[in-house]
């Protein structure tokens, strides 16, 4: 987040469907507006934000703004089902969570409005769901929630400026991951800032 220049920062190329590329001042810009989001959304210092999102640049964008203002990141692929995302997110207790309006498999839009909708069902600590463009407009189709925005609508409000970077201490943790352990149960990994 150092550099804010012309030069490429990311080239992003989903399954021959979707191509986008992000320059470094591009990077930052969308960086800032979404960490003004989610602090107005009240997010703040420990606070979990997860995505349940394909390896994409909003994905990355969401995890640097969550950095950015003391939040720990959580994530998981789209094609998780409902009891997977669960069992993680569920320890997690996110208070925003991301989700894109499907996602491509071997060419094929996969559609996942249904699955949203389960595992939106229970996460009660969800406050907003940000819901992504990435084979459509980030509509999910037949998906109905209260607490969703079309990511668009979420940042629309605020304009690109200085990122308002929270200082913590070595051992703030940065994010969860989790791995299957021997019982194929998700085991959770935290890491701090530090590694």
């Amino acid at each position: 987040m150092r550099r804010r220049d012309e030069r490429q920062a990311l080239v992003f190329w989903g399954e021959d469907q979707c191509k986008t590329q992000l320059s470094y001042a591009e990077l930052y810009a969308a960086v800032s507006r979404l960490a003004q989001a989610l602090r107005a959304q009240g997010v703040g210092v420990g606070d979990r934000v997860a995505g349940m999102m394909p390896n994409m640049p909003a994905t990355l964008v969401a995890m640097l703004a969550s950095s950015a203002i003391g939040a720990i990141w959580s994530s998981c692929s789209p094609d998780f089902g409902v009891d997977g995302a669960l069992d993680r997110f569920g320890q997690v207790e996110p208070k925003v969570w991301f989700v894109p309006d499907g996602y491509w498999y071997n060419g094929k839009k996969i559609d996942i409005a249904s699955k949203v909708s389960a595992i939106a069902a229970g996460l009660p600590t969800v406050s907003r769901i940000i819901t992504v463009p990435y084979i459509h407009d980030g509509t999910l189709a037949g998906f109905s929630d209260e607490r969703a925005q079309n990511w668009d609508d979420f940042l629309a409000p605020y304009p690109a400026g200085e990122i308002e970077f929270v200082r913590l201490p070595f051992n703030h943790p940065l994010y969860i991951l989790f791995s299957s352990g021997s019982t194929g149960k998700p085991k959770c990994i935290v890491h701090g800032a530090g590694g």
